[in-house]
């Protein structure tokens, strides 16, 4: 199936190119020319990933962002002539997936979406999913992108979901955090260690929401690891 893609940019040469190198590379195109189209299209449209323009009249991507992150957690892709390190940790601290930088090039655009959507991608729910690891309370299904805590639902983004996955699949050991970079984005240099302790805010706070406050331990001078992911009896985390 080809996955849907919503464009979203006020001016329409940009969106013009961008559907033209999606459509080339099999994906299906919609595209909205402000947020509050993007969040109306989002809403009344199935939509697997969203490529979001920063510097929009009225809502900008920031804002557009935080209004999709309210009610869905499908992944996001900023597109904006903001070369700030500052912008870029506020979009991935917004629940971001991915940052391009204009101008940009097609060809590496449409590589950072199937990037993105391979790290997504769910079976067939008539699929039986065979990697589904577990850790204290946390368990995580690897094929249906589905992490639970003792039966709660921890809704991750696609990256959120990548970085846990990897220290879950290095239970005890630490991680530093180039490594974690490499391994949850590939050789993506524009990448820096603010940017990922982004994605480790929101994922100890959606965590910690949930009562666990431990879910990732920071070594200081080393790296990043799996925390315990436990409650004890009474209540607190062992």
């Amino acid at each position: 199936m080809k996955p849907d893609i919503l464009i979203v940019d006020d001016d329409p040469a940009i969106r013009s190119v961008v559907r033209v190198a999606l459509e080339k590379a099999g994906m299906t195109v919609a595209d909205a020319r402000d947020g509050r189209g993007a969040l109306q299209a989002i809403a009344e449209n199935h939509c697997d990933l969203v490529v979001l323009d920063v510097g929009m009249p009225d809502m900008d991507g920031f804002a557009c962002c935080r209004a999709i992150r309210a009610n869905s957690n499908v992944p996001v892709l900023f597109l904006t002539a903001q070369d700030d390190e500052i912008d870029r940790v506020l979009g991935f601290e917004l629940g971001a997936d991915d940052y391009v930088t204009k101008p940009f090039s097609p060809r590496e655009l449409v590589l950072r979406i199937k990037a993105i959507l391979a790290r997504v991608r769910p079976v067939q729910d008539h699929v039986v999913s065979t990697r589904v690891i577990s850790h204290g309370d946390l368990v995580v299904d690897l094929d249906r992108h589905a992490c639970t805590l003792r039966h709660q639902a921890l809704d991750l983004t696609a990256t959120e979901f990548s970085v846990l996955s990897i220290l879950l699949a290095r239970p005890g050991f630490v991680l530093d955090r180039n490594m974690l970079i490499n391994e949850a984005y590939g050789n993506n240099s524009s990448l820096s260690g603010r940017t990922l302790d982004s994605h480790v805010r929101n994922i100890r706070a959606k965590a910690a929401a949930l009562g666990y406050a431990d879910i990732i331990e920071t070594v200081r001078g080393v790296g990043l690891r799996l925390g315990p992911c436990t409650i004890g009896p009474n209540g607190q985390n062992t």
